[in-house]
């Protein structure tokens, strides 16, 4: 059964799953739902990936991306238009969503010296609660004592398909390009040494292949209410 907006005791929520599972839209739909703040952690990695690609650095090359996470500037501002991301007061929300900057995101956020930099910063944002964290790890690492924890994921076709009607208005790439780049960003993310993708022991593991957003948030809901219900 579906639930409107709900009051609910400060909770820390996490969301992780790989890439196209629907964790943005379902992340936001339920921080609506309970009244939590927002917070979209890939796009952190993201606007670094942005950064490496606006200044010319080498994303392989430790010393420069060390300088470069000493400096970031990276911050979230609540606009009419919703959450957005600036990074030296440039709002790059947009520009952060394109192919080349979500395989490179990919790539840095295996970086430990990148992971370490924004460890702080995503961490100083859950100090209150009230918040849904959407993510890879943070479930796992960065909020190992959530009070919630969910593991979204779809199958691999469903997630490329949702990707690539995302990116069709927006660049050139075929279906078949996105489900290889998906592919190889899943291999990515879960073979990494620090931080791979992967549920939380204690996480509950949703499969949205066949299951609208409303659903899922429903079950998220539901659940939470058993847990922590008044």
């Amino acid at each position: 059964m579906s639930r409107d907006t709900v009051d609910i005791k400060p909770l820390l929520i996490t969301i992780d799953g790989p890439a196209g599972a629907g964790k943005t839209t379902v992340s936001r739909m339920l921080a609506d739902r309970l009244g939590l703040l927002y917070v979209d952690t890939g796009a952190l990695y993201r606007g670094v990936a942005y950064e490496v690609v606006s200044r010319g650095i080498d994303p392989e090359s430790d010393p420069a991306l060390g300088e470069l996470s000493g400096g970031l500037d990276l911050t979230f501002e609540q606009t009419q238009q919703g959450v957005r991301l600036i990074s030296r007061g440039t709002d790059i929300t947009d520009a952060i969503r394109t192919p080349e900057i979500t395989m490179l995101a990919s790539a840095v956020s295996a970086k430990p010296l990148i992971r370490k930099a924004l460890l702080d910063v995503q961490r100083q944002m859950g100090v209150n609660k009230a918040a849904v964290f959407e993510g890879r790890d943070m479930g796992t690492v960065v909020f190992p004592d959530a009070d919630v924890k969910f593991f979204l994921t779809a199958q691999l076709e469903t997630r490329a398909l949702r990707r690539f009607s995302e990116y069709k208005d927006a660049c050139a790439q075929r279906f078949g390009e996105v489900l290889e780049d998906m592919r190889k960003r899943d291999h990515n993310d879960s073979a990494r040494a620090v931080a791979p993708l992967k549920p939380a022991d204690d996480a509950v593991t949703i499969d949205a292949t066949n299951i609208p957003p409303e659903s899922v948030v429903d079950r998220m809901i539901d659940y939470i209410f058993q847990k922590h219900g008044p």
